[in-house]
């Protein structure tokens, strides 16, 4: 038995079914039906084209500027380490061969005063003419091999592999610790010994009582100074300084990487330093406090003073900052609350001498 159609008020029989909606419509509603389905592609059509023309506007190296410049200044340290490491050697050329020039020019010189010492007195023997005779005739053979002295160098092309730039996709609110690698080494550490290090790109500092210590990559000690100057809360690389900044109860240390010598820069007695991180140009410290301050410093030409942002800018009065980080204008700041195991993260931006701070989300 046919069926009528299911639209209101129509009275014709139906002639289909409709697979999308699973009506019974008549030919006429089945027509108008599928012109209404046809048209919504149209708004479809003009949103593809949309993000196509979108797509054709991309600045690509807008987007990879940031990372494009972090490769550029990691070629320009490669120069410069480069650059440094041949200057070294052509020194060392120097020195070798003007240790050998200034030993002939000794020679000379002793030569010289014997035989105006001999003429003065003018007394001589035949054995004084045959043995100056023959100093000088070895004096003329040493010049002649100095001149054509020829150093054998023995050189190993530089080799750059993959891992020195890892470029890795972006992962939204993700941190996934599979991708590091295994544990390379562990240096062992007593517990008199204060926790926090750091490094640059040659060493790793950290404090093994009674010692400030240098670490080298393969986590030997190449260098150390007894350190003898109380506690030790934080500690950061400085490559305007080209030394480690080292902040103790009250005072802030410079750390000659060269020498391990320590000097005192800074001493103030109201402030009880936490943590410290370091731009190009200046050296952040924060308080050790509940509603922590950050107190900026210039680097150079000597490290003073300069600014101080205080709560309710920093955090609240109930929180503490337990760490911070620098890098590309921005910072990064961990933040401790009153009372509760949790810590939230805040990004600083710091801009024409201004500090705003914008939460940043957690994943649990």
């Amino acid at each position: 038995m046919s069926q009528s159609c299911l639209i209101k008020k129509c009275t014709r029989t139906s002639r289909g079914l409709c697979d999308c909606c699973q009506q019974n419509l008549c030919l006429q509603h089945l027509n108008e039906h599928n012109a209404s389905l046809v048209s919504q592609l149209n708004p479809l059509i003009d949103e593809i084209n949309g993000l196509g023309d979108r797509l054709k506007t991309l600045n690509i190296q807008k987007t990879i500027g940031n990372s494009r410049q972090k490769l550029e200044q990691w070629r320009e340290d490669c120069y410069k380490k480069i650059d440094c490491f041949f200057e070294e050697k052509c020194q060392e050329l120097d020195q070798l061969i003007n240790e050998k020039v200034d030993q002939q020019r000794e020679e000379l010189k002793r030569m010289h005063l014997k035989i105006t010492e001999l003429m003065n007195t003018q007394e001589t023997t035949r054995q004084d003419i045959n043995l100056l005779t023959s100093t000088i005739r070895q004096l003329e053979t040493n010049i002649n091999e100095i001149k054509q002295t020829c150093f054998t160098l023995d050189t190993r092309p530089l080799l750059i592999d993959d891992m020195h730039v890892v470029i890795n996709k972006p992962t939204e609110h993700e941190l996934d610790l599979s991708t590091l690698s295994h544990v390379y080494k562990t240096i062992p550490c007593s517990k008199e010994s204060f926790r926090p290090f750091t490094s640059n790109d040659r060493y790793l500092l950290m404090h093994q009582k009674p010692s400030l210590c240098l670490f080298d990559r393969e986590m030997n000690v190449v260098k150390q100074t007894l350190w003898s100057y109380g506690a030790i809360h934080d500690m950061c690389w400085s490559s305007t300084l080209n030394g480690f900044i080292v902040l103790g109860k009250n005072n802030i240390y410079f750390v000659n990487e060269n020498t391990m010598a320590v000097d005192n820069v800074q001493r103030i007695e109201e402030r009880y330093w936490g943590s410290c991180t370091c731009s190009d140009t200046v050296l952040f410290a924060s308080t050790n406090e509940w509603s922590s301050s950050i107190i900026e410093f210039k680097l150079f030409p000597a490290i003073e003073m300069i600014k101080e942002w205080k709560y309710p800018l920093t955090c609240s009065k109930d929180e503490a900052i337990a760490d911070i980080v620098y890098n590309n204008g921005d910072l990064a700041l961990m933040v401790a609350k009153y009372f509760l195991l949790f810590f939230c993260i805040s990004a600083v931006n710091i801009n024409n001498e201004t500090i705003k701070i914008v939460p940043v989300s957690v994943p649990q």
